[in-house]
């Protein structure tokens, strides 16, 4: 893909408009952490969202940890935003594997909605199983704003969730890494080994586990 019109991508209607209303947007994060759940997220945009809403919407690794923050308190705390969230857990991504696990908290987070949409918007290249018509649509966040508003939705819950975590095991980092393999993450298996919130099928988690490291 061309890297200047990839810098160039912004959000819109176009792919939403192809469909009869409501049309879901969903992404997910935390695909390759070391620790803690996938977690998805389904938006539906009302046609008449305010431009002053629209407009602040991006791909969630795009905008900054606070402008994140005021987005999603702006999404929830709308009549014109309907979102589902869903999770798949560090055992369901160890028994099956983490493309599986991705798409299953899709799944869960469509069927989260509080409406049925006729038509679904994914960001990615591997599509879910839903009641309604999938277009994949590649870097959807950047181009769709209901995929724009699921990826700062599902990246803002998940980040929340590793903070959490962060207070029960303050040796990884987790509140800034969110479970990615950071420097400060690895010192922290170093010392203290792995926990629960691990993906032990990880192969750097299998490594230690297996004491290779």
């Amino acid at each position: 893909m061309d890297k200047a019109k990839e810098l160039a991508y912004r959000p819109s209607f176009e792919f939403e408009t192809q469909f009869p209303y409501p049309v879901a947007g969903l992404d997910e994060v935390g695909y390759g952490a070391w620790a803690g759940p996938v977690v998805a997220a389904a938006v539906v945009l009302s046609p008449d969202t305010p431009l002053s809403l629209l407009q602040k919407l991006d791909d969630s690794k795009r905008l900054t940890p606070q402008r994140r923050e005021e987005i999603f308190e702006l999404l929830v705390g709308s009549n014109h935003a309907h979102i589902g969230i869903g999770e798949s857990s560090v055992e369901e991504i160890e028994t099956t594997n983490i493309r599986l696990a991705a798409l299953q908290a899709m799944e869960r987070a469509f069927k989260n909605l509080s409406l049925i949409p006729q038509a679904a918007l994914v960001d990615g290249r591997s599509k879910p199983t839903l009641p309604c018509p999938v277009s994949l649509i590649i870097k959807g966040d950047q181009r769709s704003y209901s995929i724009a508003a699921a990826s700062i939705i599902a990246k803002v819950h998940r980040d929340r969730f590793m903070a959490r975590l962060a207070l029960e095991h303050p040796e990884f980092g987790w509140e800034r890494n969110v479970g990615y393999g950071t420097a400060h993450h690895q010192d922290g298996l170093a010392r203290v080994g792995v926990t629960q919130w691990h993906r032990k099928t990880y192969a750097p988690i299998r490594l230690i586990l297996e004491g290779v490291r």
